[in-house]
């Protein structure tokens, strides 16, 4: 079988094109080489987190692999069958579990039974999508999609510590994995925020949230110190839930020495006035998340889809450019009022 040859210095450079990389293999069978792994990044090559990637993709697929050690500019893959089972992964470090998740994933929602994974590590880092944005944004639509998945927390893991842990399993569509377009967000339904702040003050977290709130007029029940556990930090992480009729996003920035909880909870007020300023459906975050299933999804019904979003971020174009590689789709782009249009079709 041919191999897909992939600079990695492309695009926006980072380590989401090895993630999708790995993803599309073992989920389409095809072997890839990747040279120039983060090549954007100041420290190029494969960390920690990118090898724990790589080592439990193959884990689940029983791949070849040359390149697979720290700090390497080169890897080769080339998948075997993907195994549904029990799996349990740890990073040894902050590296986000999330992340690991998120390779996983769609070849998991793709095999032929339930698997359930046990994955450690990071659940709140700066750089990675949070533990509540999979659960309240990302799982739902893949459900819509046909693959059902539950996430459990059991513990916090904020950066340098690490340290959280998450309980995963996925069900495979039975029927297929069936497209949609997500064009509407629809109507507003509800709105909080949520402040964890393990082991540092509960005034900290207070605060983060009472500026939130005059910000943005919440009040009472819609901010929320979170219940943590101390051993769980220290870190603080503030986030805002935005639930629409067809869909939710969360929204997070991060407390860090430093920088003041008035500065958190302005940057946070940002993000959401500037959602809530759009009536595309997803924001940039979600809509570069949402391509790599739905890709699969338009793949292997053959139809296409559609979804609007507020921002087209480099990262997300990047992530484009790696999926039609793999997948006979093709991505194209509008922009158009207050956002943009990315609509996939069957090669």
């Amino acid at each position: 079988m041919k191999v897909i040859e992939i600079d990695g210095s492309a695009g926006e450079g980072g380590g989401q094109m090895l993630r999708s990389a790995l993803a599309l293999s073992m989920c389409t069978g095809q072997p890839f080489a990747m040279q120039h792994i983060r090549a954007g990044r100041a420290k190029p090559g494969l960390m920690r987190q990118h090898l724990a990637c790589v080592n439990a993709a193959a884990e689940i697929c029983g791949a070849q692999m040359q390149g697979a050690e720290m700090n390497s500019q080169a890897l080769q893959f080339t998948p075997g069958p993907v195994r549904a089972g029990e799996y349990r992964f740890v990073i040894a470090s902050a590296g986000s579990c999330t992340l690991l998740l998120q390779t996983l994933w769609p070849a998991l929602m793709l095999a032929d039974g339930e698997s359930r994974l046990t994955l450690g590590g990071g659940t709140h880092n700066p750089a990675a999508p949070p533990f509540h944005f999979l659960e309240r944004s990302y799982a739902p639509l893949l459900h819509r999609l046909g693959a059902r998945c539950e996430l459990r927390l059991r513990r916090l893991g904020f950066y340098p510590a690490g340290g959280g842990e998450m309980d995963v399993t996925i069900t495979p569509a039975t029927n297929g994995l069936v497209p949609f377009d997500i064009t509407e967000r629809g109507a507003p339904v509800a709105s909080h925020a949520e402040c964890f702040a393990p082991a540092l003050p509960r005034a900290v977290a207070q605060r983060e949230l009472d500026h939130l709130g005059q910000a943005l007029g919440w009040s009472g029940e819609q901010l929320q110190v979170a219940a943590v556990r101390q051993n769980e930090g220290p870190g603080n992480a503030l986030l805002a839930t935005l639930a629409y009729e067809h869909l939710s996003e969360v929204f997070t920035q991060f407390g860090m020495k430093g920088i003041s909880a008035e500065k958190v909870a302005h940057d946070l007020a940002r993000e959401v006035r500037r959602h809530q300023g759009s009536r595309a459906a997803l924001g940039p975050y979600l809509a570069d998340q949402w391509a790599l299933p739905l890709a699969l999804a338009v793949w292997r019904s053959g139809r296409g889809a559609s979804y609007t979003c507020t921002e087209l971020t480099r990262h997300a174009r990047s992530n484009f450019e790696v999926i039609e590689r793999f997948v006979p789709v093709r991505f194209a782009t509008d922009a158009g009022g207050d956002g943009w249009r990315v609509s996939l079709s069957p090669a």
